[in-house]
């Protein structure tokens, strides 16, 4: 076990936990964050996203000892209910999410693509989207209100 001082939504937090934990794990379990979600365990559907430095990371593939000196931003860093950031307020508006599993994935991936790509075209976001699964089919409000963000944002 190891002692690691940790930045998590603009917020320290000390942990004492095996350096190659997850950093999902670390994320639930120690501070108990709900917005990233297991899923595959494999990164490879994206409901685990958050972000590191301001790039879009899959944490359940990720060791806490690799990330532990960056700034990591959760969905629930973004924003909260009273005043949620502008890309959550758009989800809101259109009404795009359904069983909610993949949210986290969609909006982390896409704020951090924007972030880095500010003139995106519609078919370059879908393409940066590409390998977030979702299930339930609410792809096109979801793309919509990414979309709306993305123009509002310019």
């Amino acid at each position: 076990m190891s002692v690691f001082t940790l930045r998590i939504n603009g917020h320290s937090r000390t942990v004492d936990v095996d350096p190659a934990t997850p950093l999902l794990y670390v994320l639930s379990d120690e501070a108990g964050l709900r917005g990233p979600k297991f899923g595959c365990g494999l990164g490879q559907c994206g409901a685990c996203t958050v972000h590191v430095n301001g790039q879009a990371i899959r944490s359940c593939i990720t060791p806490l000892e690799r990330v532990s000196d960056g700034e990591i931003t959760t969905l629930e860093g973004l924003g909260t209910s009273d005043n949620p950031h502008p890309l959550q307020q758009a989800f809101i508006d259109e009404q795009a999410a359904q069983c909610g599993f993949c949210v986290n994935g969609v909006i982390m991936t896409a704020k951090a693509y924007l972030d880095r790509n500010p003139n995106a075209t519609r078919a370059q976001i879908r393409d940066a989207l590409s390998n977030v699964l979702c299930r339930c089919f609410t792809n096109s409000r979801m793309l919509r209100a990414i979309y709306r963000y993305a123009e509002e944002a310019r």
